[in-house]
């Protein structure tokens, strides 16, 4: 019997993937944003099995996104390897909304996954979503989408896909820019990835948006520089037509060859909560079976071109089993992999493992949802029922600092339980909620009066989350947890928001925050994260199915 996996393979916040072969090893690398470190590079033997091995854009050098917008920074890394190294081609996006995309593509290297990684070089900044191929006669192409900020509607901005030879020695691009493609009639076209096989080249894009009605597109010339000709059964893939599909807004493909000649495409999906467009989880990456039909075209394996749920695996292996509980005591002079922070590669500036040992301690820097230095730590929210909960200590001197547990999507999107000191001086727990208040990012205050606490004690501080719904509880010291303030709306922590069916590219993160907007920079003193994965309380009826 056939081995088969269930989508996704990357579950939570892992979109825009990338896929390598070196050997009998297997890599992805998906967009990380504005959380840092940047770029996150998964690890398989067979395709089934990930486990996340390197954040490679680590130090100012390579990365420094302070003042980013939400959901700017890392778009659509390409990872490849050549002539005995790994080539990471990414964009670092400056700007978002509006006509114009402030997106800088640069290219970095190493011998290996584990580095040392490059210095960057610049390449482009002419759009987004750049890739490297590299041809058989030992020259390199960098691809892109050239973005057109004349135009006044949004798919007619984007102005075709680019390419130019990029010469490894000289470390610059070379040679004239050529347009290769302008795209089909779902517009929107980005993406690009480049494969060379019997004597064509295949161009792969996404095109129609990355919302509800993103797709994968294919076309071929003999010429790299084209003309190109569209896949007679476009799209390759989508869920756009048919919205029971468990697996939604599928897009943003590449394509790997196992050893024994097997083609798989890997691509970003989204899961709604059930009756809904919003995807807390975020953009996800999943696996499909492909093969190339005797017209020299790709084609999915099962048929048609909808995502599969189920698919049958490449090798006899053993998915392993969901991990159900993550438990970090701060016990190591480095931060837990599972985590990361907020666009800056200055970290000492935000918290220490160190300072005090067995404490991950965040010094209070700005507001939640600051563009700059925001002291918040967190993991990414992987499944749809969940729970995570931490233990502090912290004594604040007044309200301007508040530290926490926090459920964090961006500046106009998170519930956050925070110990404060109100206007009598006592140390207090409260709420603080932006429960998608775009643009302005006003608070909404749960609670309807402060919690007292105890001066002495530390706090334990949780939540647990089940689909659309978030609520928190705390106990004091060793005492029973209680549950604080009502119930809160978890799916507003989504893509989707603020009337549009997308809007923003990340997911739902679960950590630690501290802020102290009087500028003391005082510290909070996180002893333990817990992060659990619970059972489902919705029925597999409630779930969108393929």
């Amino acid at each position: 019997m056939a081995v088969t996996f269930t989508n996704p393979i990357l579950p939570g916040f892992n979109p825009d993937p990338s896929i390598c072969r070196v050997g009998e090893d297997y890599y992805i690398a998906t967009s990380t944003f504005e959380w840092y470190p940047g770029v996150q590079i998964h690890h398989s033997t067979d395709l089934v099995n990930w486990r996340l091995v390197r954040r490679p854009l680590e130090r100012p050098a390579q990365l420094d996104m302070r003042g980013n917008p939400d959901s700017c920074g890392i778009w659509a890394p390409c990872l490849s390897h050549s002539q005995g190294r790994f080539w990471l081609i990414y964009t670092d996006m400056k700007r978002y909304e509006g006509h114009f995309k402030d997106g800088l593509n640069y290219l970095v290297s190493a011998p290996s996954i584990e580095g040392p990684w490059s210095d960057p070089v610049f390449l482009n900044a002419s759009g987004f979503d750049p890739s490297l191929f590299h041809d058989d006669d030992g020259r390199h192409w960098l691809l892109n989408l050239k973005w057109d900020y004349r135009q006044a509607a949004g798919p007619d901005r984007f102005g075709g896909i680019v390419l130019q030879e990029y010469d490894a020695e000289a470390r610059t691009l070379i040679g004239p820019i050529h347009t290769i493609f302008a795209g089909t009639a779902m517009k929107l076209t980005e993406g690009p990835h480049l494969y060379r096989r019997d004597g064509w080249y295949h161009l792969l894009v996404a095109e129609g948006g990355t919302g509800y009605g993103h797709a994968v597109t294919m076309a071929r010339s003999r010429s790299i520089t084209g003309p190109y000709e569209v896949h007679p059964d476009n799209p390759v893939l989508t869920s756009r037509d048919d919205e029971s599909l468990a697996l939604q807004r599928a897009g943003h493909a590449d394509l790997v060859d196992t050893p024994a000649g097997e083609t798989y495409l890997v691509h970003l999906c989204g899961r709604p909560l059930p009756g809904t467009q919003r995807s807390p989880l975020g953009r996800e990456t999943a696996l499909q079976r492909a093969h190339w039909d005797d017209d020299g075209w790709l084609r999915l394996a099962v048929g048609g071109n909808a995502p599969q749920n189920e698919v049958r695996a490449p090798y006899d292996a053993t998915p392993w089993p969901l991990e159900r509980e993550e438990s970090h005591a701060f016990d190591s002079a480095t931060l837990p992999m599972a985590f990361q922070w907020l666009r800056t590669p200055y970290p000492e500036r935000l918290f220490s493992l160190t300072e005090r040992r067995g404490y991950l301690r965040l010094y209070g820097r700005q507001s939640p949802g600051s563009w700059f230095e925001q002291a918040l730590v967190a993991r990414r929210r992987d499944v749809f029922s969940c729970e995570a909960e931490t233990t502090l200590e912290f004594a604040p001197e007044d309200y301007q600092q508040c530290a926490g547990l926090i459920a964090y999507y961006n500046r106009f999107k998170f519930h956050y339980l925070a110990v404060t000191r109100d206007d009598a001086g006592r140390r207090v727990l409260t709420i603080l909620s932006c429960a998608d208040n775009w643009p302005s990012g006003d608070l909404d205050f749960p609670l309807a009066a402060p919690v007292m606490l105890d001066e002495e004690t530390s706090v334990r501080l949780g939540l647990t989350m089940d689909g659309a719904s978030l609520q928190f509880r705390y106990a004091e010291g060793g005492g029973e947890w209680q549950p604080v303030g009502p119930t809160l709306d978890a799916g507003v922590l989504s893509d989707e928001g603020a009337g549009r069916a997308h809007g923003y590219f990340t997911g739902t993160f679960l950590g630690m925050a501290v802020h102290d907007i009087s500028g003391r920079a005082l510290p909070a003193d996180f002893s333990a994260f817990r992060y659990i994965r619970s059972e489902p309380r919705m029925t597999d009826n409630d779930l969108p199915r393929g």
